[in-house]
C-alpha cells in the first residue's frame, strides 16, 4: 500500500489493472499495494510527464565512464553468469535508490505489471503493504484485513528482519515484495521485530482480491463505509454508498479508513468531495517552497451536513491521510482512533521503454490547514486505543466510541 500522482494537467489516472498491493511500498512500500500481497504505500499517484527546475544545477549528461569501467572489470573477473538485463536494471535501480527516498523506484517490467496489477485491487501474496521506517528499516505499514498476513497476527510498523531466513538489510520495498510474494497455497516466513519482541510468522500465500468498498446500515440508522485502498472503482462505489446513506435518511456515517494504506490521488479528492462544498481545498502539491497545484472539492457534495465520524489508526497512510485531514480541517469529520502513519509525498507514474516504470516523487502535500504530515502523522480528536485483548475478543471500542458519538 495500492495510489496517485501527476501534475495536475494529467492527473487523469488511466485505468490499469494492477501494489500488485500497493507496490503498494508503504508508503513506503515505495511502490503502494504490490503483487507480492505486500504493498507499497501507493500514496497518492498520478500518471503523467512533470518538469521539474528543482534539480537544474545537475549536469544534462552523466559522465557513465566509471560505470563502463566497473563492468568491465566485472565481465572480465566474475566467476559465474552474468545476465545483460539484470545489469541494466540494476543500474537503474541504484541511480533511482541514490535519491534517498524510499518512494522513488525503478520498476521493471515485471514489477511494473505487478504494480499495475496491484492498484486494481488484485495480486497474489500475503496482503500487506510494505514500507520504510526513518531508519530504512522494512516494515509492515498495513495488514489487510481478512487476508493471510493480517490473520497471521502481522501489525502496522512490524520491522522485517528476514524473510525465509535471509536478511533483509539493503533491501528496498519492491524487492522484498518480490521475495515475498509467490504461487499460492506455498508458504513464506518473516522474522518480525516489534517493541522488543523478536516474533516469527509463516504465512501462506494466497490469490487477493480487494474489495475497495464495504458498506451497510447499522443499528440506529447509522452509516457506515469502509475503505480498504483508494482504487480505480472506489469513488464509484462510495458514491452508491453515500446515494443509498442520504437516500435512507442516516442520522450519521462512520468511515473506516483503518488499516487503508492509499492509493489513487483523484479518488481521495472526489471522495472527500462527499463532504464539503464546491472549490473547497481538499489538499495543496509543493515542491519546495513553489505551489504546483491545487486539489478542490467538485461539488458532488451528497453528505455534506451529515454527522461524520472517521476511524484511523498507524495504518492509514497517504490517500486515507489526505481525505481524514481535508475533512477534519473542514470541521466536516470528526477523527476516531490512534495517529495515523505519516506519508506526506507525492509519487508520478514515468513510463519507460520496454514497459518498465519510474516512481519518483514529485511533491509534497498539505493539508487545508497548512501543516504536512510526513513522518508526523494526523492525531485523532478522540483518541481510542484498541488492545490485544479487543482483538482476541472481537471487540472493536474505536467503532464503538464512533457510533455512540454519531447517536447522541
Amino acid at each position: 500500500m495500492q495510489s496517485e500522482p501527476v501534475d495536475s494537467r494529467v492527473r487523469k489516472v488511466k485505468k490499469i489493472v494492477i501494489y500488485a498491493a500497493k507496490i503498494a511500498g508503504l508508503v513506503v512500500l515505495v511502490i503502494t499495494i504490490f503483487a507480492a500481497g505486500v504493498g507499497v504505500g501507493n500514496g497518492n499517484l498520478q500518471f503523467g510527464t512533470f518538469q521539474s527546475t528543482q534539480n537544474k544545477d545537475l549536469p544534462a549528461n552523466l559522465d557513465y565512464s566509471s560505470v563502463e569501467s566497473l563492468y568491465d572489470t566485472l565481465r572480465a573477473n566474475y566467476d559465474g553468469d552474468l545476465d545483460q538485463q539484470k545489469l541494466l536494471d540494476g543500474i537503474k535501480a541504484g541511480l533511482t535508490q541514490a535519491s534517498g527516498d524510499p518512494y522513488t523506484v525503478y520498476l521493471n517490467a515485471k514489477d511494473a505489471e505487478e504494480f499495475n496489477n496491484q492498484l486494481n485491487g488484485t495480486f497474489s501474496g500475503i496482503g500487506a503493504e510494505l514500507g520504510q521506517d526513518a531508519n530504512n528499516n522494512l516494515i509492515i505499514v498495513s495488514p489487510i484485513a481478512g487476508f493471510p498476513a493480517a490473520k497471521a497476527g502481522l501489525r502496522p510498523k512490524d520491522v522485517i528482519v528476514e524473510i525465509d531466513g535471509k536478511s533483509t538489510a539493503g533491501l528496498n520495498t519492491a524487492e522484498a515484495v518480490t521475495k515475498i510474494r509467490g504461487p499460492k497455497d506455498t508458504n513464506v516466513t518473516l522474522r518480525i521485530v516489534r517493541d522488543k519482541q523478536d516474533l516469527t510468522f509463516k504465512i501462506t500465500r494466497q490469490d487477493i482480491k480487494i474489495p475497495s468498498v464495504k458498506y451497510e446500515i447499522l443499528q440506529g440508522n447509522i452509516g457506515y463505509l469502509q475503505i480498504t485502498q483508494f482504487s480505480d472503482d472506489t469513488t464509484a462505489l462510495a458514491q452508491k454508498a453515500a446515494q443509498e446513506f442520504k437516500a435512507k435518511g442516516v442520522k450519521g456515517v462512520v468511515v473506516d479508513l483503518r488499516g487503508n494504506p492509499g492509493g489513487l490521488l483523484t479518488a481521495a479528492v472526489e471522495i472527500s468531495s462527499l463532504w464539503l462544498p464546491k472549490g473547497e481545498t481538499v489538499l495543496q502539491e509543493r515542491r519546495g517552497s513553489l505551489l504546483v497545484s491545487t486539489e478542490t472539492a467538485n461539488g458532488n457534495n451528497i453528505l455534506q451536513g451529515v454527522p461524520t465520524a472517521i476511524l484511523i489508526n498507524d495504518g492509514s497512510a497517504s490517500a486515507s491521510e489526505i481525505m481524514a485531514g481535508a475533512l477534519k480541517d473542514h470541521r466536516a469529520a470528526t477523527l476516531f482512533g490512534v495517529k495515523s502513519f505519516g506519508k506526506g509525498s507525492v509519487q508520478q507514474i514515468q513510463r519507460l521503454a520496454g514497459g518498465s516504470e519510474l516512481k519518483v516523487t514529485i511533491a509534497r502535500w498539505y493539508r487545508p490547514s497548512g501543516e504536512n504530515i510526513d513522518k508526523k502523522g494526523i492525531d485523532p480528536d478522540k483518541k481510542v486505543e484498541l488492545s490485544d485483548d479487543d482483538i482476541k475478543n472481537n471487540r472493536d471500542p474505536q467503532k464503538d466510541a464512533a457510533i455512540n458519538f454519531l447517536r447522541k
